[in-house]
């Protein structure tokens, strides 16, 4: 048989066996694994930031759908009107967002301050003392400052701020010890200063950490800013501890509510700014 007769009878390929995967190619489950895990995470991520939000308009429907159809009589009228609802929400949020401005300017620099030089060996001292601070009630924390500094809007901010601090500066400090050395190395070697690793190196990759701590540090002053009330300094507390002294279950089930579905939109908020100030890839 010549070469030209093997040569028609073998042909060229076909299109199935040009389409054909070849059996010692590479694989393609690494990549499609890594296109699942970054599809899972998105929707992890995209989960956490529609669920809350949805979740906290459905529940503020439900009770305004039952606050114009309620039977209720002359005192629970009187605390759950539109006005006096208004009011101690706006209550509320000044005393969340001042202590949590206080809480965040006082604790970041502060847990800077105990990752650098001689005074890291005073960080497990100072978190012990702000472990300390926010294991003690905090009725109680709030009634002493009440029997020292009197009641009044101020009073409580500091309260809440005392309360507040742990969470920024334990992940202040946890966030930047774990930066991984040798990128720290690497920064000083190519000619950083110190600020300057601190500002490019340490602080971008700490900030997942940090902004976790700020939410968690967010929520508890949103809560804890409920029982600011018993001091004369306002807040949604009100309405519970009406409803309290009073038996009316209406207003402690709307003060509990209110209270619950604030803190619940305050987190979500911390989640978006923790995505908005991660750097890429990170």
């Amino acid at each position: 048989m010549s070469a030209e007769t093997l040569e028609t009878t073998a042909g060229p390929p076909d299109e199935e066996q040009r389409r054909a995967p070849d059996p010692e190619g590479p694989a393609p489950d690494r990549g499609a694994r890594g296109w699942l895990a970054r599809k899972s995470v998105g929707r992890e991520t995209v989960a956490m930031l529609v669920v809350p939000p949805l979740l906290v308009v459905l529940a503020f429907v439900g009770f305004l759908i039952w606050r114009q159809t309620a039977d209720l009589d002359s005192v629970e009228a009187n605390q759950l009107k539109w006005s006096t609802l208004s009011r101690l929400l706006v209550d509320h949020l000044q005393l969340t967002v001042v202590a949590a401005v206080i809480v965040v300017a006082v604790s970041l620099p502060l847990g800077i301050a105990l990752t650098r030089g001689r005074v890291k060996r005073a960080a497990p001292l100072v978190v012990g003392i702000a472990n300390a601070g926010q294991a003690a009630p905090s009725v109680g924390l709030i009634v002493l400052l009440f029997l020292w500094l009197g009641g009044g809007f101020w009073t409580a901010i500091i309260g809440l701020s005392l309360y507040g601090i742990l969470p920024v500066l334990r992940n202040t400090i946890t966030g930047i010890q774990a930066v991984d050395p040798t990128l720290v190395e690497a920064a000083r070697g190519v000619g950083m200063t110190s600020t300057e690793t601190l500002r490019k190196i340490e602080l971008p990759l700490a900030v997942p950490v940090i902004m976790a701590g700020i939410r968690t540090s967010l929520v508890l002053i949103a809560g804890t800013a409920s029982l600011a009330c018993f001091i004369d300094a306002g807040g949604l507390g009100e309405v519970l501890q009406t409803g309290i002294s009073l038996f009316r279950f209406s207003l402690m089930i709307t003060g509990a509510l209110l209270i619950a579905l604030l803190a619940l939109l305050i987190e979500w908020i911390g989640r978006l700014l923790e995505l908005a100030y991660r750097p890429k890839g990170v």
